[in-house]
């Protein structure tokens, strides 16, 4: 059977988002259909009664508080397509801002070496390979859930980068690799106390992906006390924050006698990076 009154059917799933109190219904209602059809929205003519009951099981899912990246299977971060699911934690647009400010650092030079800590799906270390491809890349991430997303989406980009698990706060593991230009990390960073608090769609993401100790800063002194004898002299330390965290995430890298240390706002004004320079 083949349906071809398509918008009655998208406007019928699109007043089930806006009954479920979803803010961006029209948008997400259009996702799950061009997932489900395989092409823009506006473009489909008609679509088969499988594929109506595939698009009200992912809107039942989505109702319930499932996020809309784990049911579309896939996002986009700085342009690339990115397999995503339970496991993994998905690529948000803040990130990007990180990105945008290796860009600017690291223009002029060539064959860097650097490594991608609490990495995840990859999508930090395989959009800075695409944008330096003759950097050496690595990515490290305890959880085999994420490294295996992260693999797919290598796989998918056909991009050289090298995924390991490993536990970032063990203070062996550094022993293992070389010296970096450039160490980045998205490490976990909310508190207890805003895990006890997580929207609907973000408690579906994995703690360990999230909870970064009592204070969320846990990684931070972690990451920057066992690895800042990976770093070359000169070498970038670059770390994502919660937007409270930039005075506490500065002093930690000060503390561990790091120069140059500064905190950088993303496009909503807010603090979303904290960076300094190995001495």
């Amino acid at each position: 059977m083949v349906v071809s009154n398509i918008f009655e059917y998208r406007k019928f799933h699109m007043e089930q988002f806006w009954q479920a109190g979803l803010p961006d219904a029209e948008f997400e209602c259009n996702c799950i259909l061009e997932q489900v059809a395989g092409m823009p929205w506006h473009r489909i003519q008609e679509i088969s009664l499988d594929q109506l009951q595939e698009m009200q099981r992912m809107t039942e899912r989505r109702i319930s508080g499932e996020p809309l990246q784990y049911i579309l299977g896939e996002w986009e971060f700085y342009g690339m397509k990115f397999f995503v699911g339970r496991g993994v934690l998905i690529p948000r647009p803040d990130t990007e801002c990180l990105i945008d400010l290796v860009s600017e650092k690291f223009r002029n030079l060539r064959n860097l070496k650097i490594l991608d800590l609490c990495t995840g799906s990859g999508c930090i270390a395989l959009v800075l390979k695409k944008i330096f491809p003759d950097a050496d890349v690595i990515g490290i991430d305890l959880s085999p859930d994420a490294l295996a997303y992260a693999v797919k989406n290598k796989a998918y980009h056909a991009l050289d980068v090298k995924f390991l698990q490993g536990n970032v706060m063990d203070s062996c593991l550094p022993e293992n690799f070389d010296v970096f230009d450039l160490i980045i990390s998205n490490p976990p960073y909310l508190t207890s106390q805003e895990m006890q608090i997580l929207q609907t769609e973000v408690s579906h993401e994995p703690e360990m992906a999230l909870h970064g100790g009592v204070d969320g800063l846990n990684f931070y002194r972690g990451i920057t006390r066992i690895w800042k004898s990976k770093l070359k002299s000169r070498g970038l330390l670059l770390y994502e924050i919660g937007e409270q965290q930039g005075a506490a995430v500065s002093e930690i890298l000060q503390m561990q006698d790091f120069e140059n240390v500064k905190i950088t706002q993303d496009l909503a004004h807010r603090d979303r990076i904290v960076s300094g320079n190995k001495i």
